[in-house]
């Protein structure tokens, strides 16, 4: 609690130091001091690492590790902003880029879910993002991308108050360009696009350590990374996220913006099978909330939800209720993003995550 709150105020005060600068080393149009994200073929490894110039990115990986009543839950993600601070100002104390970081872990056996956030400048080895490839850190967590002989691994660390899990991914599969060939529409307007690739299904080899609990666990994860400038198109206050790892070895991701009267604005599905081709009979999805849970926030969340598609009904089903993330000490505000597995009757079809944002406050990033 102590490092949040010390890098809580390391983050204002970096911030209100900018305030002082120079108001022309501030841009007068977001338009005009931000890229948009416009169609272009993504090239790896230079894509898989940091975009500065744009205003927002992050890479976020869940997993399920272990299997029945004991499997357990875990995300970490790295969330880079860039201010509107010009790069050739040369303060020292000028916040040009800030980096976040979010982790959780969800153990439903132990009733217990974990998680813990992070927030500071850009300035240092320490706090850094790399733009040749995935290579990520905040102190002493990290996630990065590893070239092998016999193939590529992400690594990853991270640790809050009473957790702390390492683990190793690998992938067969090729990279997941979602949208046009990497380019992603959030909504009907050209400019409402983001760059957006998966790596799913990965499969992770972890240690997790839960209260006095040390466990080495063998799962499934998935990893995402996006970069662009406008994340919410207009009228849009959050959105619902889901991806799922198929036990047949095919992957599903879904999304929708939602107004402030939860109703969709833009929606897209994203279904794959194992050779990680376009998998059929998931087109025209629809989101229905069966039931909400209210949190601590106060906040009431959809997590008892269907997924229809035609005259076929699949159900998310937690793997517990209590997994909202308290971000006030970073990126601000609450949300809830959980383990789920996806049901169809009483049959498990896969595993993953979902991811609701907007329903206690408009998200703001």
């Amino acid at each position: 609690m102590m490092m949040l709150r010390r890098n809580a105020i390391k983050t204002a005060a970096f911030l209100l130091a900018g305030l002082f600068e120079s108001s022309s080393s501030l841009a007068t149009k977001e338009t005009d001091f931000y890229p948009q994200a416009n169609p272009r073929r993504l090239v790896f490894p230079r894509d898989y690492g940091a975009h500065p110039q744009y205003r927002t990115e992050w890479w976020y990986l869940t997993g399920w590790l272990g299997q029945g009543p004991a499997a357990i839950g875990f995300q970490l993600t790295f969330f880079r902003s860039r201010t509107q601070h010009a790069s050739e100002n040369p303060s020292r104390l000028a916040p040009k880029q800030l980096l976040f970081a979010h982790a959780a872990v969800a153990d439903a056996k132990q009733d217990i879910f974990a998680n813990a956030d992070r927030s500071g400048r850009m300035s240092s080895e320490l706090l850094r993002a790399d733009t040749s490839d995935t290579n990520l850190q905040f102190e002493d967590w990290y996630l990065r991308r590893v070239q092998l002989s016999r193939g590529e691994v992400y690594e990853g660390h991270f640790a809050g108050e009473g957790f702390e899990v390492s683990f190793q991914a690998s992938t067969e599969q090729p990279v997941i360009l979602r949208g046009r060939e990497g380019l992603s529409q959030k909504g009907p307007l050209a400019e409402e696009a983001s760059y957006y690739y998966s790596r799913a299904p990965l499969s992770v080899d972890a240690r997790v350590q839960i209260g006095k609990q040390t466990q080495t666990l063998v799962g499934k994860a998935w990893l995402d990374h996006e970069w662009s400038s406008q994340v919410l198109m207009p009228g849009a206050v959050g959105w619902d996220w889901v991806g799922i790892n198929l036990l047949d070895g095919g992957t599903l991701m879904a999304f929708q913006m939602r107004n402030n009267k939860s109703q969709p604005l833009y929606s897209h599905v994203d279904a794959r099978d194992k050779e990680g081709l376009p998998a059929q009979g998931w087109s025209g999805l629809r989101w229905q909330p069966r039931a909400t849970w209210r949190s601590k926030s106060l906040t009431e969340y959809p997590v008892h939800m269907d997924l229809v598609v035609g005259n076929q009904s699949f159900r998310l089903v937690p793997l517990m209720l209590s997994q909202e993330i308290d971000a006030r000490a970073s990126t601000g505000g609450f949300y809830w993003e959980g383990a789920v597995s996806l049901m169809q009757e009483e049959r498990l079809l896969g595993r993953g995550y979902l991811e609701l944002t907007g329903y206690g406050a408009p998200l703001h990033i």
